[in-house]
């Protein structure tokens, strides 16, 4: 029998073995099926209701499969609309607040007037908003937007 060796295959096929290590998916699933009807003993097959319960957990897998596959689409797509919908602050006046230490052990917490001149999506999905003085802050420290003065 002719075997391939280990350094011949595809990057993306040894990327998927390591990124998977631990984690049966749906294929995996199928192939402990068929080797599990291949090998079955003649004199006493598998049992029909082993065999529906079986498919029916693999039926759930793939379910939960889909699922996870179309949350993962709604939450990019979410992300990018949280992008546009935060691009309409660019030129607007915002109050946000910061923490400012009192002493060392206490702070308090300061509004502060900025305009924003830009808004970017970090790699972790949170949004950043860039202030006029090029400080960048967390979207959730903005408490009020108003039209920016026109000078």
């Amino acid at each position: 029998m002719t075997t391939i060796h280990e350094g011949y295959r595809l990057e993306t096929q040894t990327k998927t073995q390591s990124n998977n290590q631990g984690i049966l998916g749906k294929d995996d699933f199928l192939k402990i099926l068929i080797t599990q009807l291949q090998n079955q003993d003649p004199s006493n097959p598998m049992d029909d209701r082993e065999f529906i319960a079986q498919m029916a957990q693999f039926s759930t897998l793939e379910q939960m499969t889909n699922m996870n596959q179309a949350m993962q689409r709604f939450v990019s797509i979410q992300s990018s609309q949280n992008l546009v919908q935060h691009s309409e602050l660019i030129g607007k006046k915002i109050q946000w607040q910061r923490q400012v230490p009192i002493d060392e052990y206490r702070t308090k917490t300061e509004d502060v007037e900025s305009v924003v001149t830009s808004v970017r999506l970090e790699k972790d999905g949170q949004l950043r908003i860039q202030l006029d003085d090029g400080r960048w802050i967390s979207n959730e420290q903005v408490v009020q937007v108003s039209k920016a003065e026109t000078k």
